[in-house]
């Protein structure tokens, strides 16, 4: 198994050379599929129409912000040890910049595999232990033959250049990776709460408590990604994981984007989440990830996104004419919040800034951290 060192490898040729697999099979046509990641479903079935990926994968934009990711990116040894079936250790690197983070390169055999987590088109991902610090973390395993197939390389390179450079509690992070001749793996941090997606079902949804706290989180993640020119692109409760003490994590950054100045024009995200700017087809910005924030609330709210029919184009007529209803049970703060975040017009959207400040948010969750 070979390690990957990329302070002696230029990273965009290294990374290449990865993902060819053994058996040198020729990519086909891109189709457009779900991205790894842990189960997206449980309990009854949802429309066909309410959870479909759209679009292709944006090409990368290379920055001096996204240069030097590579493998490996890890600081295990700074870490306290959490046993399986213990509390997690603080992420090691949370409160380190990323020069000052240690880097070293991985094989398989520095990790102790334990149980499955979930399973996706690529491959799956399992609990592990870094046998040296114990450190427990999440190892998404992903099958290169399938990747290269799918035509999935740029997508799963743009999750590790921005996942790997993204350090806030509310966003997974992405310590490095490694590869072999037939498979990437991805050390991640270990979410033990599991899909946030899962518990709403469960729930069936959550109080206007609730939802607020984790509105305010996911309001306070996304102002940190975008002071980083970062659009997360995807936002929804399957990609949303929770930490040990009910925390959120943003995961899976395959659709997401660094563009610092340009206007992006790919079709890419979930239906039911998909802004009207998308569905027009004109360029958006970072507004998209306001809109969606404001179709999780409604979700988290009701139990289901506002939009949702059985139909894709009344969906799409509903986005366009931002068709908004209401159950009876939903607050007027809640719904004032709400009105101002569904707005067709990006710019007339209130920023995330004012969204922490809303009465609504204020009166379930204060003004404190």
């Amino acid at each position: 198994m070979r390690r990957f060192d990329a302070d002696k490898e230029n990273r965009g040729a290294a990374f290449a050379r990865a993902l060819q697999p053994a058996t040198g099979a020729a990519k086909r046509p891109h189709a457009p599929t779900d991205a790894p990641r842990y189960p997206r479903k449980v309990g009854g079935d949802r429309t066909a129409a309410s959870r479909r990926p759209h679009g292709d994968a944006a090409s990368t934009h290379a920055s001096s912000y996204l240069r030097g990711t590579g493998a490996g990116v890890y600081k295990a040894a700074s870490a306290k040890s959490a046993p399986q079936g213990t509390k997690p250790a603080t992420a090691p690197a949370r409160a380190e910049t990323a020069e000052s983070t240690a880097k070293k390169t991985w094989k398989l055999s520095d990790f102790e595999i334990g149980k499955p987590l979930g399973k996706g088109k690529f491959g799956n991902v399992y609990l592990a232990r870094e046998k040296q610090s114990k450190y427990v973390v999440a190892l998404k395993v992903l099958n290169k033959q399938q990747l290269v197939k799918s035509s999935m390389e740029h997508q799963l390179r743009r999750e590790i250049e921005i996942q790997s450079h993204l350090r806030h509690k509310s966003i997974l992070r992405l310590y490095g990776y490694f590869y072999d001749s037939k498979r990437v793996y991805l050390i991640i941090e270990y979410a033990p709460q599991g899909e946030l997606y899962k518990k709403l079902m469960r729930a069936g949804r959550f109080t206007e408590k609730q939802s607020a706290l984790y509105i305010q989180e996911m309001a306070r993640a996304l102002m940190y990604m975008h002071s980083k020119h970062v659009i997360h692109r995807d936002i929804k409760p399957e990609n949303l994981l929770v930490g040990f003490h009910g925390e959120l994590k943003i995961a899976d950054f395959g659709w997401s984007v660094h563009a610092p100045s340009s206007r992006r024009t790919t079709l890419c995200g979930t239906l039911d989440y998909l802004p009207p700017e998308m569905i027009e087809n004109k360029p958006h910005d970072e507004n998209v990830d306001v809109w969606t924030l404001g179709i999780l609330m409604y979700e988290f709210l009701t139990g289901a996104p506002p939009f949702e029919t059985e139909n894709t184009k009344e969906t799409y007529r509903r986005i366009a004419h931002v068709d908004l209803k209401f159950p009876s049970y939903v607050s007027a703060e809640a719904r004032d919040l709400l009105v101002k975040i569904l707005r067709h017009d990006p710019q007339q959207r209130i920023p995330l800034e004012r969204v922490l400040q809303h009465p609504w948010i204020l009166q379930h969750c204060g003004g404190s951290d």
